[in-house]
């Protein structure tokens, strides 16, 4: 770590980004921006002869596919691949290429990509996270868990001379991880919304002792019902969020646990959907390395434009919804398409009273999959009965549903609705 970096960072992020208006806000993102087109315009050779005509927006194809010329540290994208790809194999996430940390993401989208940091990103995205997670008042002395599919130099970066982070790996048994965390005794759960499910059960069953501060869901989308679940088994207000993705640190949670947009490390153009919902498409412009330059992302998040009781001004998120690949298409009565987002499928599983966890997965337009724990005729249907109003409220007709048991898979993300493509 960088430690000047780090701590100019930490106390810039932690007391200083304070806006007292909207518009001091978005002065300071167009300052920030062509600052940083002009980097962009020194250091990325896709971009030395200024911004194509034709661009309009990246995405993790683009990234991939113009790799090479994108970044600004000379790195290839066959020989980082093949470093991330060996550090999967291995479980070994310490080994660098020089000094740039290499890794791998699929994203809930399944699509591989990549993404490389510098030494001194690694401590800006350290201080950021810390500065914005930490409890107040309470800055020192935290040992937090740290649940995630693969480790990466950029999350051991918080390992500092105050945080004590411990990495625990979701493919191993989780056995052997209740027995390291009784001993432990972790201040902060940070673990994807699953991984906290599976917890929350083990705190009830008491077989795991536990009385962390602070849970942080990451990697999956956080259920609303799941999240309360979580936190009365904690004996917590509520469970934060971090939204942390290849392109970086997106969001996260206020002390009244409201999610944000990190807006003093990102911009974010809003593609509209609805009134409410939209696809952001992202420039961080604290990310030099690898450009993420109107970088679209295809999360549907839920904007909130209501004041937060936190008194920040970047822009609040009640929820994000999930991706435009799982919105789910029916046949509707006049024989065109009907979009429905993944919510109001959610919505036809929680009006179901006993239901511990489920799945729904659309085949095609005629056929739904949902996959139950318990399986309980009455619980089928009632779904059935859900589905029918759903279908009838917004014009399409009823797909056939077949149930089937509920199975985690600890390997990859959790999603609970998902088109099967």
């Amino acid at each position: 770590m960088n430690k000047g970096v780090f701590l100019k960072n930490f106390i810039a992020t932690r007391w200083f980004h304070k806006f007292k208006s909207r518009q001091g806000l978005e002065a300071y993102q167009q300052r920030e921006l062509a600052k940083y087109q002009q980097f962009l315009e020194s250091h990325s050779p896709y971009f030395r002869q200024g911004i194509p005509a034709d661009f309009k927006t990246m995405n993790k194809a683009f990234m991939m596919e113009n790799f090479n010329q994108l970044n600004t540290l000379g790195v290839d994208r066959d020989q980082a691949l093949n470093l991330a790809l060996e550090s999967e194999r291995t479980r070994d996430f310490s080994v660098l290429q020089g000094q740039v940390a290499v890794g791998l993401s699929s994203g809930t989208s399944g699509h591989r990509g990549l993404f490389i940091t510098s030494e001194k990103e690694r401590s800006m995205w350290a201080a950021a996270i810390l500065a914005k997670m930490l409890p107040k008042g309470h800055l020192l002395g935290h040992k937090i868990a740290f649940f995630l599919r693969a480790d990466n130099e950029l999350y051991q970066t918080i390992n500092s001379f105050f945080i004590q982070l411990k990495y625990f790996d979701i493919f191993q048994d989780m056995e052997a991880h209740i027995e390291e965390l009784n001993r432990y005794q972790p201040s902060i759960i940070v673990a994807p919304a699953s991984i906290l499910l599976d917890l929350s059960r083990r705190i009830l069953s008491r077989e795991l002792q536990l009385k962390p501060q602070k849970l942080v869901a990451v990697a999956e989308i956080l259920e609303e019902a799941d999240g309360k679940k979580i936190a009365q088994a904690f004996g917590l207000d509520h469970v934060d969020q971090v939204y942390q993705a290849t392109e970086g640190f997106l969001a996260t949670s206020c002390a009244y646990g409201q999610l944000h947009l990190n807006e003093d490390i990102i911009f974010v153009d809003k593609h509209y959907l609805d009134q409410h919902r939209f696809y952001p498409i992202i420039t961080d412009f604290k990310r030099t390395s690898q450009p993420i330059f109107r970088y679209e992302l295809n999360d549907i998040l839920v904007e909130n434009k209501e004041p937060c009781p936190c008194g920040s001004l970047f822009t609040r998120i009640d929820k994000i919804e999930g991706r435009s690949d799982d919105i789910f298409y029916f046949q509707g009565l006049d024989q065109q398409p009907v979009p429905i987002f993944p919510d109001f499928i959610r919505r036809c599983l929680l009006f179901v009273e006993g239901i511990t966890d489920y799945q729904v997965r659309q085949h095609s337009e005629s056929h739904l999959e949902v996959c139950l724990a318990p399986r309980n005729p009455a619980y089928e249907a009632a779904i059935e009965e859900q589905f029918a109003l759903l279908a009838q409220e917004k014009a399409f007709v009823k797909p056939r549903l077949t149930f089937s048991d509920y199975v985690r898979n600890r390997k990859v993300k959790l999603k609970r609705v998902e088109r099967i493509k």
